[in-house]
C-alpha cells in the first residue's frame, strides 16, 4: 500500500480533475475535455477561463495546506496544530484585507498575508513554549485569542468597506469560484519552493519527532530549523489564504490520515499529504459546488463538515494519552 499510494493519489487526481471539470451548471461532454478544439465557443469559455484554472486551483491550495500542516504538526510536536486552528490563517487574512481595502494587485494580497502571519507564527511560538517544551493548552488558547483579535480588525474593516463586503464575507468562508491563471501561476513558485524545501529537510524533521534534545544531540540547529520551516509554512499558507480564503482542517485531516498509512517519516508523510491534499480539495470542492447546484456551498463549510469531528475526535484521543 505504501508504494503504490503515491500512484494512486495521482490517479485520483486525474479522475477528479476531469469529474470536476465535467460537472457544473452547464454539464460538458467528455468528448470536449480530449478534443476542445470540437467545442463551442461557449463551452471553450467555461473550460478554459473558469473551470480548468478552479481545479487546477483547488489542487494546488489543496497541496499547500495539507504540507504545511505536517511540518507545523513536526515543529508544534502536536498532533493539534494546524495553521487554521493556532490562528495563522486568521492573521494571513487580515493581511489579505487591509491589501482589499488599499486595493493592491493580486500579488500583494499573498505579500501582506505573508508578513502579518509571519509575525503571528513567531509570536505563537515563543508563547507557548514552556522551556523545551510545547505546552498543548496555551498554543490553542493563544491561537484562539489572536484569531479573535485579528478577526475583531477584520469585521471593522469589512463594515468600512460597506456594500462591496459580500466580496469578503464569500471569501472568507474559502471560496475558489474567482480562480484565475493569474493566480494558478502566482500559487506555483510559493508551492515548489516550500514542497522542495520540507522535503531537504526531511531527516531533521524526523529528529525532531524525537524530542528537541535528541535532534539537538545528532547535530540539529533546532531553533534555526524551527524558525525557518515555520516562515515556509507561513508562506504557504500566506498565498494560500490570499487567494482561496479561510478553508479549515486540510491541515489537520490529511496528515493524520496519512500517518496511518505510511507511517511518521517524512520522507513519505510530505510527498503523499501534499497529493492526498490535493485530491481531498478537489473532491470537496466539486462537492461543494455540486450538491445544491445551482447554489454553491463554500469549500471552507465543506472542509469544516468532515474537519470539526476529526478534530474533536483528536482532542479527545490526545486528552487520553492514547
Amino acid at each position: 500500500m505504501k508504494k503504490i499510494l503515491p500512484l494512486l493519489l495521482l490517479g485520483g487526481i486525474i479522475l477528479g480533475g476531469i469529474l470536476s471539470v465535467v460537472i457544473g451548471s452547464v454539464e460538458i461532454p467528455l468528448e470536449y475535455i480530449f478534443f476542445p478544439q470540437k467545442a463551442p465557443d461557449y463551452i471553450k469559455t467555461i473550460l478554459f477561463d473558469l473551470r480548468i484554472p478552479r481545479t487546477l486551483m483547488a489542487i494546488l491550495v489543496g497541496m499547500m495546506l495539507a504540507s504545511s500542516g505536517v511540518v507545523v504538526q513536526t515543529v508544534f510536536q502536536n498532533p493539534l496544530a494546524d495553521p487554521y486552528i493556532i490562528g495563522i490563517a486568521a492573521s494571513a487574512t487580515f493581511g489579505s484585507v487591509i491589501a482589499f481595502v488599499l486595493k493592491m494587485p493580486d500579488f500583494m494580497y499573498g505579500v501582506l498575508a505573508f508578513v502579518t502571519s509571519l509575525l503571528s507564527t513567531f509570536i505563537i511560538f515563543k508563547m507557548s513554549k514552556n522551556g523545551n517544551k510545547m505546552n498543548v493548552s496555551t498554543l490553542l488558547i493563544i491561537g484562539i485569542a489572536l484569531s479573535s483579535f485579528l478577526g475583531s480588525f477584520t469585521s471593522f474593516a469589512m463594515y468600512l468597506i460597506g456594500e462591496d463586503s459580500f466580496k469578503i464575507t464569500m471569501w472568507m468562508m474559502g471560496y475558489l469560484g474567482n480562480a484565475t491563471w493569474n493566480k494558478v501561476f502566482l500559487l506555483l513558485p510559493p508551492l515548489v519552493f516550500s514542497l522542495g524545501y520540507f522535503f531537504m529537510n526531511r531527516n531533521n524533521l524526523d529528529a525532531l519527532l524525537s524530542g528537541d534534545e535528541e535532534a539537538h544531540s545528532l547535530g540539529v540547529d533546532v531553533g534555526k530549523l524551527k524558525a525557518r520551516i515555520l516562515a515556509v509554512s507561513a508562506l504557504v499558507v500566506a498565498f494560500s489564504v490570499a487567494f482561496s480564503g479561510m478553508i479549515g482542517f486540510v491541515g489537520l485531516i490529511v496528515p493524520h490520515t496519512i500517518r496511518m498509512i505510511t507511517g511518521p517519516s517524512n520522507s513519505r508523510l510530505i510527498p503523499n499529504s501534499a497529493l492526498a491534499g490535493g485530491f481531498f480539495l478537489l473532491i470537496c470542492d466539486t462537492f461543494g459546488k455540486t450538491f445544491l447546484a445551482p447554489v454553491e456551498i463554500p469549500i471552507g463549510v465543506v472542509t469544516s463538515f468532515f474537519g470539526a469531528p476529526f478534530f474533536l475526535y483528536l482532542a479527545l484521543k490526545n486528552k487520553r494519552g492514547v
